[in-house]
């Protein structure tokens, strides 16, 4: 009864995944297909979740697996090579296919991400000398809570990002979450956008706002040389180890800038965060400083969870996800 049961639910998850792309438009001639586009998209899916990285793992698997594959699908003629897998997703249009998983996420999830971190990532291995392709960048936007990524776009160089991330986040549902996105990304335009999507930021602060960058590192300094005497703040602590390793970060925002945003008219911002961490290996204790940043969320008692998820904090976890695909990314560009 239960494994009836349980093969049911599987039935149902397959036909909502296929549901959600069942608009995707197939370019090949109709009568010289051999493997419909729908038995295509469940065998890269079950087999990325069985641990594949390329079209050649992909193949593998539906040579092995043939017969659960068919429990969802007919796969009369079995399934495709590793290099007619390439050829397939190659027809394909690349952001009809990016809308449509995008949406099956959402549904996946259930609920909103709670915290959605957005960075940029060069693609290894994606450079090729043959016809000098540059690598290829890809921004992509990860739910912290739910450890998935939302979304990708790829651009042609870092340098796009500025552009990459608006169409980026157009294409989400983000309301209620809280968007972190490193240096890059700390633009009026983009922070204008989350608010305009009823989201809230956390952005990371470096030298690419000039003056901006400027004060709020000497407004951070001086209050920090008085103990926060003279502003309103709250703070948190986060203590990680391994490997030896003993890690503790504060995390300390200070709530009154309204003169920063009178002097900078920043979109809704409501506080400056600053991150410290100590590091203790062995016998050895070292200090360091991340990147301010800035936020239109506060909590009167503590910081909120986000800041625990910066850019920074992130990105390690973020890349293991996005870029264990390299190679089914490259052969779709």
């Amino acid at each position: 009864m239960e494994a009836a049961t349980g093969e049911f639910g599987a039935l149902c998850e397959a036909t909502v995944f296929l549901n959600h792309f069942k608009d995707l438009p197939d370019p090949r001639q109709r009568g010289k297909v051999v493997y419909p586009l729908d038995e295509v998209l469940l065998l890269c899916l079950l087999a990325v979740l069985g641990g594949s990285e390329t079209f050649v793992d992909i193949a593998r698997f539906g040579e092995k697996k043939l017969g659960l594959l068919r429990r969802f699908r007919p796969f009369r003629d079995g399934t495709p090579s590793h290099d007619h897998l390439g050829d397939i997703f190659a027809t394909l249009d690349a952001k009809k296919f990016q809308r449509c998983f995008v949406a099956w996420v959402a549904a996946l999830t259930g609920t909103s991400a709670e915290v959605i971190a957005i960075d940029g990532k060069t693609v290894r291995r994606s450079y090729q000398k043959k016809g000098a392709k540059a690598p290829i960048h890809m921004v992509s936007a990860f739910a912290a809570r739910q450890r998935l990524v939302l979304g990708q776009v790829k651009v042609a160089e870092k340098s796009n990002e500025i552009v990459a991330i608006p169409a980026l986040l157009d294409m989400m549902a983000i309301e209620g979450a809280i968007v972190t996105i490193d240096a890059m990304g700390c633009q009026r335009d983009i922070a204008q956008k989350i608010l305009n999507k009823n989201a809230d930021y956390v952005l990371a602060l470096k030298g690419n706002q000039g003056t901006l960058c400027e004060d709020v590192e000497v407004f951070v300094a001086e209050q920090k040389a008085r103990d926060f005497q003279d502003t309103k703040i709250s703070r948190h602590e986060t203590v990680d180890g391994d490997h030896g390793r003993i890690e503790t970060r504060t995390y300390t925002a200070i709530h009154d800038v309204a003169w920063l945003q009178e002097r900078h008219d920043w979109p809704g911002l409501r506080g400056v965060v600053m991150v410290e961490s100590t590091r203790e290996i062995a016998d050895k204790i070292e200090n360091a400083k991340s990147p301010h940043g800035m936020t239109t969320f506060l909590q009167a008692s503590s910081p909120h969870d986000s800041f625990t998820r910066f850019p920074w904090a992130i990105s390690s976890s973020m890349v293991n996800v996005v870029l264990r695909h390299h190679n089914i990314l490259i052969q779709m560009r």
